[in-house]
């Protein structure tokens, strides 16, 4: 039995194979890989390894019930959701456990690693010239065809600890927050994530009631997870000693969401959010909104002193 599964929902993810090859190279614990594929095979396809697992759905369950699907199947002390377009930092499964099993965190803590943005791809013309990680088509300078040519690495200069959410709730980041004296301390509070990767107990996952999947397919996640975190009575940290780095779906395209979303779904996911959330109805809520908003106030666009 592993100590952490490491799981990874992923549908029509063109990287996931190099985000499961990167996490196996670069895991230094007692760790596995648990890859669920919804709605399709991975193309290229996963090699196996003694410590990967593979979920397969032949139609799609979307993001959050394939998260549930790893957790249910996994039956490690902890777990780690990762997105299929991730690079790790190395022994980064060990680095996020350690503080729990030390006693510097407490059992009821999420965590996430420190955010890099991934640089993934360029477009490049037999003139050599070359597109940031865009749509495919003709170069834009020449108009001649261009190959993609895979970069992937870490962006260091583009780092993420600190984020919040606003009234809509949507997520933001919150880069004036490192500011703070709080925010100095190797493992920070942090009052929002983006939802790309966190770690936490595997049972304090059920005890939270794991993803809700009346949200919708995807979308909300790292609003749900931080939220959850806070109003049950516990607390969400950043772990600066690791990282991932991340692939941002910045242009859309050929590397567009795998999950189409409408406004409208959108608006529906927002709207549970606020009654969970705003309203109070989330049924294991201890603190309220107001408790979360005074902890880390001013908080821009709650706070007419925000800063």
């Amino acid at each position: 039995m592993a100590t952490l599964s490491v799981i990874i929902p992923a549908r029509n993810e063109e990287f996931l194979a190099r985000t499961v090859e990167n996490v196996l190279a670069n895991m230094r614990g007692d760790t596995e890989v648990i890859a669920v594929c919804d709605g399709g095979w991975p193309d290229p396809p996963l090699q196996d390894h003694p410590h990967l697992q593979t979920i397969h759905f032949t139609e799609s369950v979307g993001q959050r019930a394939a998260t549930n699907a790893g957790a249910r199947l996994s039956e490690a002390t902890y777990m780690m959701k990762l997105d299929a377009h991730c690079l790790v930092d190395e022994g980064f499964d060990v680095k996020l456990a350690d503080p729990y099993e030390s006693g510097e965190l407490e059992t009821t803590t999420t965590t996430i690693p420190r955010m890099y943005n991934l640089y993934g791809f360029d477009w490049v013309c037999e003139d050599g010239h070359r597109r940031y990680q865009s749509p495919s088509g003709p170069c834009r300078i020449c108009g001649k065809p261009t190959e993609r040519d895979i970069i992937w690495r870490t962006r260091l200069s583009r780092k993420t600890d600190f984020a919040r959410f606003d009234r809509t709730p949507q997520f933001q980041y919150w880069k004036d927050y490192k500011k703070r004296p709080a925010a100095a301390t190797e493992i920070a509070e942090t009052m929002c994530h983006v939802g790309a990767s966190w770690f936490m107990r595997r049972d304090r996952y059920f005890e939270l009631g794991g993803l809700d999947e009346a949200h919708g397919s995807w979308g909300q996640v790292g609003i749900e997870t931080s939220c959850k975190a806070w109003l049950s009575g516990g607390r969400l940290v950043v772990n600066k000693r690791t990282w991932f780095a991340h692939l941002f779906r910045t242009q859309g395209g050929d590397f567009g969401f795998p999950y189409p979303i409408s406004h409208e779904q959108q608006e529906r996911s927002r709207a549970h959010s606020r009654k969970l959330w705003f309203d109070g109805q989330w049924p294991q809520t201890v603190r309220p909104l107001s408790w979360l908003l005074d902890k880390f106030a001013p908080v821009p666009g709650w706070h007419d002193a925000a800063a």
